[in-house]
């Protein structure tokens, strides 16, 4: 995956503030293995995936589409901290 930067954390956080806090890590480990697939497809292709964008996990989590929930905020703190301890250790283990 490219490098992530807070854009990707916001976008990403954005997508997994609509899920139930149970299912947040699940669904950020979805978005991070995709972006992961997508630039390796990308690097190997020479064009963005179809689906999944150009490897950023930004590009992944703005092709999600998103149903807002009326009681949350657009990103709260919650989902900004679980996409940034999921992303923390997808990159200890990609090392």
């Amino acid at each position: 995956m490219r490098r992530a930067l807070i854009g990707d954390l916001l976008a990403a956080a954005r997508v997994i503030s609509a899920q139930p806090p149970h299912l947040r890590g699940i669904v950020m480990d979805r978005l991070i293995y995709q972006a992961h697939a997508a630039h390796r497809y990308m690097t190997r292709f020479g064009h963005p995936h179809l689906h999944w964008g150009d490897g950023s996990l930004m590009a992944r989590a703005l092709a999600e589409p998103v149903t807002p929930r009326p009681d949350r905020d657009i990103c709260d703190f919650a989902s900004l901290s679980v996409a940034a301890a999921r992303l923390a250790a997808f990159r200890q283990r990609d090392l």
